[in-house]
């Protein structure tokens, strides 16, 4: 009987949410911290009987996901913002929300104890945490690496690629964690990026600065990605999406100083074509799909464009992928436009990250300089506008960039520091989950993939907001209080009644209901 009532102790204390353990950095918000034996989680309660709903709260003033269950009413003062939803009008389905496994968020979880790195994992991909669904890879190196390298790196053309094999990155830290990850969230699709094709297959024989893939190893580069995904698919873990390629831009920018290679639309068209699709489909990778683009905003719909005028390369290509970099200069029409140039097309944002530098100011462009402030609220409020923004324009996934850092936003072997999500303080054996954490958790743990979005009118615009309709029939509305002061919000579905809110200063909220 002991035993029983044990076992009874410990599944309520399963099933109910643990706390925030707050620590403030003067950065104008706080972090939870995590350590090998606690770590805050928000098991997902079980939706209300119709006429009820479920809310979830986070807030620049401490709240990180709290719970709390309200019910519909009939009546409804006069509110600072109201929202009707729509059921009959939709737009997108959802892919997910996710992160990347770059060698250096392996080398920072690795740094920790077993017990902590685990709760790392579980506190993104476990049912109690984030329950991302998407995980980039590098192929080979990247910026946030400890050294340039990819995966045949000899001085003279290795046209058979005889010198293949993965690294010892991939060994020690990509592919465990990526285990570890899949283990915890059998739904977890993973998609790979290269920064660049071996120096000898380029024009320039190096890792970075101005330089192309020659046209002759056009053949041979694409057998080499297919090399990559023979050989994580080995260890159990097989690509769902590869990309073109990160950020070919860089490689037309002579002074470029990081893992880069260029393409131009043509260029990339006549290798997805001629080279990349065929010898794909012609695999065992056949059912992975191929995403153009992964670069800026800015590149929107005009590269693509260029690229697609090869209908083969258009055909052989699922969907767009693109950078949130200069989302706050770049309008968002340009999403619209690409969507309804190519509507078939999916479109899905692959990299987010917030530039660290070392001055006081905050951003993520070269003229807004910071270092890492641990637990700034306006961070995961540029998180979740970007992502609302993002989601009221057709886009259909948000992936976040390196799952966890150090203090500096390292490492990274050019010294290319940026901010994280998740921080680690290997010395103290902790981790510091940040308001971007939590900010992008609101989206991902309850919009799952499949979800397609629900029109959502709106009078009042202190508010933005964005609904949601889940493949088992819940609906899940994201809405944030860009205010500093309370704000109240009503919320209108002509099937279940009103939902009668108040929204305290800088807060995000996340309502699911049957």
């Amino acid at each position: 009987m002991q035993r029983f009532y044990l076992l009874l102790i410990l599944w309520i204390c399963a099933a109910e949410s643990l706390p925030c353990v707050p620590r403030d950095f003067g950065n104008g918000g706080t972090v939870c911290v995590c350590n090998a034996t606690y770590c805050d989680s928000t098991p997902e309660l079980e939706i209300p009987e119709i006429g009820s709903f479920v809310r979830y709260v986070s807030s620049r003033d401490g709240l990180r996901l709290d719970p709390t269950e309200g019910a519909f009413t009939n009546e409804s003062a006069t509110a600072d913002v109201t929202l009707r939803l729509d059921l009959n009008t939709t737009f997108q389905t959802i892919h997910g929300f996710g992160g990347a496994f770059t060698d250096a968020a392996g080398i920072n979880i690795k740094l920790l104890s077993n017990a902590t790195a685990d709760y790392i994992l579980r506190s993104y991909f476990g049912e109690e945490g984030s329950r991302y669904n998407l995980g980039r890879v590098p192929i080979g190196g990247s910026d946030f690496s400890t050294r340039v390298y990819t995966y045949d790196d000899t001085q003279s053309a290795d046209t058979q690629l005889h010198n293949f094999s993965l690294a010892e990155e991939d060994i020690k830290y990509k592919i465990p964690l990526m285990q570890e990850a899949l283990r915890m969230n059998r739904d977890l699709r993973f998609f790979a990026s290269a920064w660049t094709a071996p120096p000898w297959m380029k024009t320039n024989n190096d890792y970075t600065g101005f330089g192309f893939l020659l046209e002759e190893y056009y053949q041979v580069y694409a057998e080499y990605t297919v090399k990559f995904m023979d050989e994580y698919k080995s260890y159990g873990l097989k690509m769902w999406a590869m990309t073109t390629g990160n950020e070919p831009s860089l490689g037309i920018i002579p002074m470029s100083s990081i893992n880069c290679m260029g393409w131009t639309p043509s260029g990339m068209g006549k290798w997805v074509a001629e080279n990349l699709g065929p010898t794909m489909s012609k695999s065992e990778h056949k059912d992975t799909i191929i995403l153009a683009f992964d670069d800026q905003k800015f590149g929107l719909p005009w590269y693509v464009s260029d690229m697609f005028s090869n209908k083969v390369a258009k055909n052989y290509t699922a969907g767009i992928a693109f950078h949130w970099y200069w989302d706050s200069i770049v309008p968002s029409w340009v999403i619209d436009r690409t969507h309804y140039h190519f509507p078939e097309k999916f479109l899905i944002m692959t990299e987010a990250s917030v530039v660290e530098t070392p001055s006081i100011r905050t951003g993520d462009k070269p003229w807004q300089f910071n270092k890492v402030p641990l637990g700034s609220w306006e961070r995961g409020e540029m998180y979740i506008t970007d992502i609302m923004d993002n989601l009221q324009h057709w886009v259909t996934g948000w992936v976040d960039w390196n799952l966890a850092l150090n203090h500096h936003g390292g490492p990274n072997w050019r010294s290319n520091f940026v901010d994280s999500a998740i921080i680690v303080n290997a010395e103290n054996d902790e981790f510091y989950k940040q308001p971007m954490f939590y900010g992008l958790a609101h989206f991902s743990k309850f919009i799952p993939r499949g979800s397609v979005r629900l029109k959502l009118s709106q009078e009042g615009s202190s508010t933005i907001a964005v609904a949601f309709k889940t493949p088992d029939n819940k609906i899940v509305i994201v809405l944030y209080n860009t205010l500093t002061e309370n704000q109240h919000a009503v919320i209108r579905d002509q099937e279940r009644g009103i939902i009668d809110l108040q929204l305290p200063p800088k807060s995000i909220h996340t309502i699911m209901y049957k």
